[in-house]
């Protein structure tokens, strides 16, 4: 059938050198810091069935990496597996036949090389276009997660006819369809997609980790908290279950899916198979 689609996790890379309570807005009367390490991986995701492949957010560079390990003097240090546009590659896919990219967001590490994707149409919701470049973007706290050059690259693609705006939700394809979740930004937007298990829900950042969600506390880069937690009680309801929700960042992916190949072990995830138990 045309509308169930394969759907891949890609692990591009990872940070260490962090903790727990970096993962919550903490309660400074009742919470602590805590020493539990807790790692934080990056994804981005793939969507394909024999009609179509639409690649949703598009990771960062090494040299955008670069750039913020210099500016945070060797604290924010990644490791990478590999550069996102060379996962497609890997995945059999032509970067340049790619027809629709979906950013979740714009934040840079999910909105890099976007010029990598010629013949893509690219697909955002108005309020997040209107957030990252609108007057909210004075403001330091606010604007450390864009990059100026990932976002003047989304203004070149805007004028060249090529982002798709979306107010609320909406259907991209059969079987495909958007979803605000605003909160870590305001226009974030998830992706619900058919597959053969049922509804996964790829939630982005409005759930960086598993536990934001599961225990409603918000991860503190935050836009909206009260919105945040709306789109927290909105998940359930756009996946079949819990374990049909794919949070942007957790390392669990790794636990809970199985990898694509043994070649490709700890970087590609099938998503749209049974989670392991």
């Amino acid at each position: 059938m045309n509308d169930l689609y394969e759907l891949y996790a890609i692990r591009y890379a990872t940070r260490g050198n962090r903790y727990s309570s970096e993962n919550f807005i903490v309660n400074a009367w009742s919470q602590g810091g805590s020493s539990k390490e807790s790692p934080i991986d990056y994804y981005f995701w793939l969507i394909k069935n024999s009609s179509r492949v639409i690649v949703v957010d598009t990771g960062f560079t090494q040299a955008e990496a670069a750039v913020r390990r210099q500016a945070s003097g060797g604290v924010w240090d990644p490791q990478f597996f590999c550069d996102p546009v060379d996962a497609v590659r890997m995945l059999g896919v032509d970067p340049a036949s790619v027809s629709d990219v979906i950013l979740t967001h714009l934040h840079f590490d999910h909105a890099g090389s976007l010029s990598a994707f010629p013949s893509a149409r690219f697909h955002i919701q108005e309020r997040e276009a209107a957030y990252a470049t609108g007057p909210n973007m004075a403001h330091q706290f606010l604007n450390s997660a864009y990059s100026p050059d990932h976002i003047k690259e989304f203004i070149d693609l805007l004028y060249g006819g090529r982002v798709v705006f979306h107010a609320g939700d909406s259907a991209l394809a059969p079987g495909v369809s958007l979803h605000p979740l605003p909160g870590h930004t305001l226009g974030l937007q998830g992706v619900r997609v058919s597959t053969k298990r049922g509804q996964v829900l790829l939630a982005s950042d409005s759930t960086h980790f598993y536990v934001n969600f599961e225990t409603n506390s918000p991860f503190p880069i935050v836009a909206n908290v009260t919105a945040m937690m709306e789109s927290f009680a909105r998940l359930n309801s756009l996946a079949d279950s819990k374990d049909h929700i794919i949070p942007g960042h957790d390392p669990l992916i790794r636990n809970r899916y199985a990898p694509l190949s043994q070649k490709l072990d700890d970087v590609v995830f099938r998503l749209d198979e049974p989670i392991n138990m």
